[in-house]
């Protein structure tokens, strides 16, 4: 932390641990800091009158403001604008690709809905907006001396839910505090969120500043960061498992196919196990072991993204440093170990789902999982349910590694040759992690073989392998390196659907739960 934001924060002194009633009660921001502060001393409803004193304007001097506000947008001089002329002025604006809201700007500012903003739709906008952040900004400013102290902002995050510490305060109170005095002032509030077009409320203000100032999906490709602490985790949680279960089921044939494939030991290739599985089961039989594969996203994502922010957790105070300061490596290692939690608790379910996807009958007719699943314990034992678990952990952290570092490659490439230097945007990001991932799980695809094999054959069965050296070495003797990479196929097929499809679901449904 430096600079002015930083010495305010730290005037609070242990103000961020207690609750919020001693954190009011917290000595106040440097006289220095609060000397800007101007009471608007106008009593009653808040109205313009308000907000003119609050940014010491008069009506012709903020009248002139929206003009060449306006103006800047309206680059043709035709007194109307449009979707493209609102996308070039954020442009211009260097707006962040993830933050760029020029459709939901165009529709809240468009009351007639014809797709066009004149110069009056522009200033009753601005009109509505102005007064809608002053009242939060009254809202926030309880001491009521015309500015926002870092404490008060503190207050206000923490009764909407919202945890943050010390740092994080200080770089959101830096960033909103152009003149670097430490204290936020109405004017510095209305620009940095005039041109948000959300409702806004404490909670969307928090999420359009992480946006602004922390979307880097290359760190945090596995989880992104500091989402256990907002308010809205359960939102995100939501949103990503119905994306997870809509993805696994657009590619569900892909996956059963690669299945199918893993498990051959004699040669097979991609058209005669197509035609297996429409024989044995129709159209039906290339979702089977998809509902269990849909059930498990929901809890996988939850264990894992509280197993990872536990370990951060425990790696910063082992470190005696602020979670903030976790770098890279470090989140590298707690996200593999917070994705080996998750996959050792949920494996049984997988376990199950390739027994589903490779049970062989002539009839079609399978058996249901309460049934295949009492078989197994019946017949195998507890323990059958984890075979196959050390080479799926084992692959765990280099692929995240993998994918990692060709991400970020690919991504500091793109600046270089691409975009020229500025932040790339969805598509090109969506185009890193397909290629990263693609060549993660091609690395470690082998143990995936294994694993399948190990999952699909009955632990009590003659020919059973006897762990995951066994595994390996019979592949190896009788079908080659190649038999490892069985099913890769089908496997890269659905890496480019399945993130498209995850990355599209998971937009839309931020937008539906009014995450954006």
């Amino acid at each position: 932390m430096t600079g002015a934001a930083a010495h305010a924060v730290e005037s609070r002194g242990a103000a961020a641990s207690p609750p919020p009633v001693a954190a009011a009660a917290a000595p106040a921001a440097p006289a220095a800091a609060a000397g800007p502060c101007e009471p608007v001393r106008k009593a009653g409803p808040v109205t313009m009158e308000h907000v003119l004193l609050a940014l010491h304007e008069s009506e012709t001097e903020r009248e002139a403001r929206i003009q060449d506000m306006f103006g800047f947008f309206d680059t043709s001089g035709r007194g109307q604008l449009d979707y493209a002329q609102i996308e070039a002025g954020l442009a211009a604006m260097q707006v962040p690709a993830e933050c760029k809201y020029a459709r939901e700007l165009l529709r809240a500012c468009d009351r007639d809905r014809d797709g066009r903003v004149g110069y009056e739709d522009f200033r009753r906008y601005m009109d509505d907006k102005e007064l809608e952040l002053y009242r939060i900004f009254q809202a926030i400013d309880v001491e009521h001396n015309g500015c926002i102290l870092p404490e008060e902002l503190w207050d206000a995050l923490v009764k909407a839910g919202i945890e943050i510490d010390d740092e994080e305060l200080a770089r959101f109170v830096e960033h909103v505090d152009k003149d670097n005095n430490g204290i936020i002032t109405f004017e510095e509030w209305r620009d940095f969120l005039m041109l948000y077009p959300n409702e806004a409320t404490i909670e969307n203000i928090y999420h359009h500043w992480e946006r602004v100032c922390l979307v880097d999906i290359g760190e945090q490709a596995a989880i992104p960061e500091g989402l256990s602490k907002h308010v809205s985790a359960s939102k995100y949680l939501i949103a990503g498992g119905i994306a997870g279960a809509a993805s696994r089921t657009a590619t569900a044939p892909l996956d059963r196919l690669k299945v199918i494939m893993q498990v051959q030991t004699t040669r097979t290739t991609v058209a005669h196990a197509v035609k297996d599985i429409f024989i044995r089961g129709g159209l039906r039989g290339f979702f089977r072991g998809n509902g269990l594969n849909v059930v498990k996203v929901a809890p996988e994502s939850a264990i894992r993204f509280y197993a990872y922010e536990t370990l951060k957790e425990y790696i910063m105070k082992s470190k005696g440093e602020n979670k903030s300061a976790v770098g890279a490596s470090e989140r590298l290692v707690a996200g593999g170990l917070a994705g080996a939690v998750a996959q050792t608790a949920i494996y049984p379910i997988d376990l199950v789902k390739t027994r589903l996807q490779t049970f062989s009958c002539e009839s079609g007719k399978v058996p249901s999982l309460g049934a295949l699943s009492r078989d197994i314990w019946k017949h195998e034992g507890p323990r059958a349910f984890y075979r196959g678990l050390v080479p799926s952990l084992l692959g765990i952290v280099p692929y995240a590694g993998i994918d990692l570092a060709v991400y970020e490659t690919l991504k500091d490439a793109s600046r270089t040759y691409i975009i020229k230097d500025s932040e790339p945007g969805p598509l090109v990001q969506l185009g890193c992690g397909t290629v990263s991932g693609a060549l993660g799980a091609t690395c470690v695809y082998p143990l995936q073989v294994i694993r399948t094999r190990l999952q699909a054959q009955r632990g009590n069965s003659e020919a059973a392998y006897n762990g995951m050296s066994d595994v390996f070495w019979r592949t190896l003797k009788h079908e080659g390196v190649s038999g490892f990479y069985k099913g890769i196929l089908p496997n890269l097929l659905k890496v480019v659907p399945a993130a498209s499809i995850t990355y599209m679901v998971y937009e839309a449904m931020k937008k539906n739960l009014s995450l954006d």
